[in-house]
C-alpha cells in the first residue's frame, strides 16, 4: 500500500476500529474528487469516520443535521448589509469547508437537497451574481438510515447519481466491538488524533498522481462492458449512465494508486465497482424479485462479464 494512504488509514484507524474498506474506499473517493453516501443504521460510527478523516488531514470539517425546516441558505450562505462598511458581505454556509458531514441528508426538503448537490456538482455557489469557489480537497460525505422513512424526502435517482460511491459500514464483529468499549471508556476516541498526518496539500498532489495512472484500452473496454450490460436489461428499469462509466473508470484508478500500481488492472475495477455502481441503477419488478438490492446485481454482473486478460 502507499505509504501515504497507509499512514492516513492508520491514523483513521485510530478512531475506527476495522472497517478497513470502507476507510479505503473514502479515501479512493477523496482522491478522485467524488463525494459519498454512506446509508447505515444509526451508531456505527459515521460521524465518527469523516471527523478522523478531516483530523487526520488537517482540513476544515462541518456538520450539519438535515431537518425539514433546514433552509438552502443554511447550505450556501448568504449575503447581508454591513452597516458598519455600507455594503454587501458573504456570510459563509455550511459547503465552506473541506470535509462536509450532511447528516440524513433525506430529512432535508428537495430544495435543500438541490443547493447541497449542486455545491457538490460545480464545486462553487453562486449568490446575487458572485461566485464563491469551495475550498479544495472537497468532500461530502451523506448519510441516511436505510430503515426509517417517516418524515423524509426520497432522494431522485438523478441525484443519487451524483454521488460518487455509496459504502455502508455496518454493525461490527464481536472482537472489534469489544475493542470500541474499551476505547471509550475514558475518553471520545476522536481525542487519539492529536495531529494531521498531511496536509490538503499532500491531498490536491495524490489527486494529481491519480490522474496519471495508466489505464489499458481493454480494461477500458471491460468497464464499458459491464456498464452497458445494465442497459438492455430485463432486472432493470434503469441502467448506469457515462456518468457511472467514469466514475469506475476513475475508482480504479485511485485503487491502483492506492497499492502503488501505475496501471489498473480489472481487479480494481471489480473491486470498486459494487460501491460505485450500485446506487445508480432501478431494479424492475422481476430484478427485485431476482436480487432484492443493487449490490447483488452488480455482483451477478461482474461474476458474468468475461475478464480481459492482461498482457
Amino acid at each position: 500500500m502507499n505509504s501515504n494512504i497507509s499512514k492516513l488509514a492508520g491514523s483513521v484507524g485510530r478512531v475506527i476500529v476495522g472497517k478497513k474498506d470502507t476507510v479505503i474506499k473514502l479515501i479512493a473517493a477523496l482522491l478522485c474528487e467524488g463525494h459519498v453516501l454512506l446509508e447505515d443504521v444509526p451508531g456505527v460510527g459515521k460521524t465518527q469516520l469523516i471527523t478522523a478523516l478531516s483530523r487526520s488531514i488537517g482540513g476544515k470539517f462541518n456538520r450539519i443535521q438535515l431537518t425539514p425546516d433546514v433552509m438552502p441558505s443554511d447550505i450556501a450562505g448568504f449575503t447581508m448589509l454591513d452597516s458598519s462598511r455600507g455594503d454587501f458581505v458573504y456570510r459563509d454556509g455550511a459547503v465552506m469547508c473541506n470535509f462536509l458531514l450532511a447528516d440524513e441528508i433525506n430529512r432535508a426538503s428537495p430544495k435543500v437537497q438541490s443547493a447541497l448537490l449542486e455545491a457538490m456538482e460545480e464545486r462553487q455557489i453562486s449568490l446575487d451574481g458572485v461566485t464563491h469557489k469551495l475550498p479544495r480537497p472537497f468532500l461530502v460525505m451523506a448519510t441516511q438510515n436505510p430503515v426509517e422513512t417517516y418524515g423524509t424526502f426520497h432522494l431522485p435517482e438523478a441525484q443519487m447519481d451524483r454521488f460518487f460511491m455509496k459504502l455502508s459500514m455496518g454493525y461490527p464483529s464481536l472482537d472489534e466491538e469489544f475493542e470500541i468499549l474499551g476505547r471509550t471508556e475514558d475518553h471520545n476516541p476522536i481525542a487519539n488524533i492529536t495531529e494531521p498526518v498531511m496536509t490538503v496539500d499532500d491531498i490536491a498532489a495524490m489527486q494529481e498522481a491519480v490522474k496519471r495512472v495508466k489505464v489499458t484500452d481493454s480494461v477500458k473496454q471491460y468497464i464499458i462492458n459491464i456498464v452497458s450490460s445494465t442497459r438492455q436489461d430485463r432486472n432493470t428499469v434503469l441502467g448506469i449512465s457515462p456518468r457511472g462509466s467514469i466514475a469506475l473508470f476513475k475508482a480504479a484508478k485511485a485503487y491502483a494508486y492506492i497499492y502503488e500500481r501505475d496501471y489498473v488492472t480489472p481487479d480494481d475495477v471489480k473491486n470498486t465497482a459494487v460501491s460505485v455502481l450500485a446506487h445508480r441503477i432501478i431494479l424492475s419488478p422481476q430484478g427485485k424479485t431476482t436480487f432484492v438490492t443493487g449490490e447483488a446485481y452488480i455482483e451477478n454482473v461482474i461474476r458474468n462479464c468475461p475478464v480481459p486478460a492482461m498482457g
